[in-house]
C-alpha cells in the first residue's frame, strides 16, 4: 500500500462482509458536494440525517436508506465524508456502490484500499498513530479488557502519557542547547538547572510507561501456549479442561492427535493461543511422523512451553529426552497430569525444579485440580500483573520505542555523571530519546512503516 495515497476521493462498503439488517457505503474526498448532488440532485446540510430513495441513472429505486454528510475538517478522515446507511444484503450494497462509482467516475471517485479512511485521518491530523492503530485494536479486540484498552488508546490515553513525556525531554534539551550556544557564560549546567534531577525524573516515568506498554502488549497479543509431551498423557484433555468445551478429540488410544489443534482462551481477560500437538516419540507411521515434525516446529515458536507428563510415571527416559530437546531460553512448565488416578496426594502449587529451573506442577485434566494454579502460573509467566491492567494496550514497536528511549537516556546520565564538557554529547542522547517517542505518535514515521500498518486494517475503515 502506497503511504502516501492520492487525493482522489474513495469509496468503500463500510460493513463485515455478508448478510445484515444493515450496510454502510463510506466515501471520503476533499470535495464531495458535487457528487452529493450528482447522486441526489440536491445538496445536504453537513450533520443531519435524510431518508432518501438511492436511484440508478434511470430513476428506478436501487434502495432505500439514510444519507449523512459530513463536511470535511469536521469527519473522522478530515475530509468530506458521505455515508450511505441502507439494507445489509450484499447485492443491494453492491449496486448502490456501483451507482456511486458512475456518478462519481467524473470526480476520480475510486475504490478504497485497506485502512485508507483511518490512513487519511492520520494524515490531516485527525488522529495520530497510536491512535490509528488503536482503531484496528479495537475491531481485532478478543475480549472485554482488551476492548476498554483499545477505547483508552483510541481516546488518546496511551499518546497523552508518551507526549508529556516527550515535552519533559525536549525542556531539558532546550536548557542544554541554550547553554552550548553561549559557551562564554561559563556556568556549571548540570548543577545550576538541576539537570541530573530533572533526568532521573525523566527516566522514572518512562520506567512506569514501559511497564504499563508490557501489560498492554501482552493485552492485545497474548500467549503462544504449546501442549508438549507423549502420545496419551493427557494433551487433547487439558486443552478441553482450558477451554471448557471438546476441542479436541480425546480417546485411551495413543496417538490420536496427528495434526495441531489451535484454540484461543482468555485468563482475566487476557488471550492466550493454546495449541495441542501431536504426541513425541519414535513412529513408522507416515502420517503421524509429519505431525510430531510440526509439534517440533510449533514448540519452538512457542512464547511458553507445557510439557506434559504422566505423573505414575515421572522419571520416564522419553520424557527425559524430550526436555533436553526443548529450545533454550523459552519458559517451560513441566505439568504432571492425571494426579487423580494416583493413591498419595501431591501437592499442586506450583514449584520450580532446581535442575532444570522449569516450574513443577501437579494437575488432573479429568476432575480439574490443580488448573486453577495451572493458569495463575500462565499469567505470571506473561509478566501480567493481577489488579494493574494497562489503560491502554501497546504494539510491539511503541515497546521498542520506549526501550530504545530507555537506551538513549542511560548514555544521558552517563554523560551527566561528567563535567560539562560532554554536554553536546549529553544533548544528543536527549535528542535521540526524543526521536524514538515521536515515532510511537508517527511525528518521525518512515512511509514504509505507515504502508505496513494501515494495510492490515480492514477494507472501509
Amino acid at each position: 500500500m502506497n503511504a502516501l495515497p492520492d487525493q482522489q476521493p474513495i469509496i468503500a462498503i463500510a460493513t463485515a462482509p455478508g448478510r445484515g439488517g444493515i450496510g454502510v457505503i463510506r466515501l471520503s474526498g476533499k470535495t464531495l458536494a458535487p457528487l452529493v448532488q450528482g447522486l441526489f440532485g440536491q445538496e445536504l446540510t453537513p450533520r443531519h440525517a435524510y431518508f432518501r430513495p438511492f436511484l440508478d441513472q434511470d430513476g428506478q429505486m436501487l434502495d432505500e436508506g439514510i444519507a449523512l454528510y459530513f463536511a470535511g475538517p469536521h469527519s473522522y478522515t478530515g475530509e468530506d465524508v458521505l455515508e450511505l446507511q441502507g439494507h445489509g444484503g450484499p447485492a443491494v450494497l453492491k449496486r448502490v456502490m456501483a451507482r456511486c462509482l458512475q456518478v462519481g467516475q467524473a470526480f476520480g471517485l475510486r475504490l478504497a484500499l485497506p485502512g485508507e479512511f483511518t490512513q487519511r485521518a492520520f494524515l490531516n491530523g485527525r488522529l495520530d498513530l497510536a491512535q490509528a492503530e488503536a482503531v484496528a485494536d479495537l475491531i481485532d479486540a478478543s475480549s472485554e479488557a482488551a476492548a476498554r484498552s483499545a477505547m483508552a488508546s483510541l481516546s488518546g490515553a496511551f499518546s497523552q502519557q508518551v507526549t508529556a513525556l516527550d515535552h519533559d525531554i525536549v525542556r531539558l534539551r532546550m536548557l542544554v542547547e541554550a547553554t552550548l550556544d553561549f559557551p562564554e557564560e561559563e556556568i556549571d549546567f548540570l548543577e545550576k538547572y538541576q539537570a541530573r534531577d530533572k533526568l532521573d525524573a525523566i527516566r522514572e516515568k518512562l520506567e512506569a510507561l514501559i511497564a504499563q506498554a508490557r501489560q498492554g502488549l501482552i493485552l492485545r497479543e497474548g500467549l503462544h501456549v504449546v501442549l508438549a509431551g507423549q502420545p496419551n498423557v493427557g494433551k487433547s484433555s487439558l486443552l478441553n479442561a482450558l477451554a471448557g468445551d471438546d476441542i479436541a478429540i480425546v480417546t485411551p488410544i495413543a496417538g490420536t492427535t496427528r495434526d495441531r489443534v489451535v484454540q484461543q482462551i482468555h485468563i482475566d481477560g487476557v488471550p492466550l493461543h493454546i495449541v495441542d500437538t501431536a504426541g513425541l516419540r519414535e513412529t513408522e507411521d507416515t502420517v503421524e511422523r509429519i505431525g510430531i515434525q510440526r509439534s517440533w516446529a510449533e514448540i519452538e515458536k512457542a512464547n511458553v512451553i507445557l510439557h506434559l507428563q504422566d505423573a505414575r510415571q515421572p522419571d520416564d527416559p522419553l520424557d527425559q529426552e524430550i526436555t533436553s530437546r526443548l529450545p533454550p531460553g523459552t519458559p517451560v512448565l513441566k505439568v504432571y497430569n492425571k494426579v487423580d488416578l494416583l493413591e498419595v496426594e501431591l501437592p499442586c502449587p506450583a514449584t520450580p525444579d532446581a535442575d532444570s529451573g522449569a516450574t513443577t506442577l501437579y494437575i488432573s485434566a479429568r476432575n480439574g485440580a490443580g488448573l486453577g494454579t495451572l493458569r495463575q502460573t500462565l499469567l505470571n509467566i506473561a509478566g501480567w500483573q493481577p489488579g494493574a491492567e494497562s489503560p491502554w494496550l501497546a504494539r510491539e514497536r511503541h515497546l521498542h520505542a520506549l526501550q530504545e528511549a530507555q537506551l538513549h537516556l542511560i548514555v544521558a546520565d552517563e554523560h551527566a555523571s561528567h563535567d560539562d564538557s560532554v554536554l553536546d554529547l549529553f544533548a544528543e542522547e536527549l535528542r535521540l530519546a526524543h526521536e524514538e517517542l515521536c515515532r510511537i505518535t508517527g511525528q518521525f514515521t518512515s512511509d514504509d512503516l505507515l504502508g505496513e500498518i494501515f494495510s492490515s486494517f480492514c477494507i472501509g475503515k
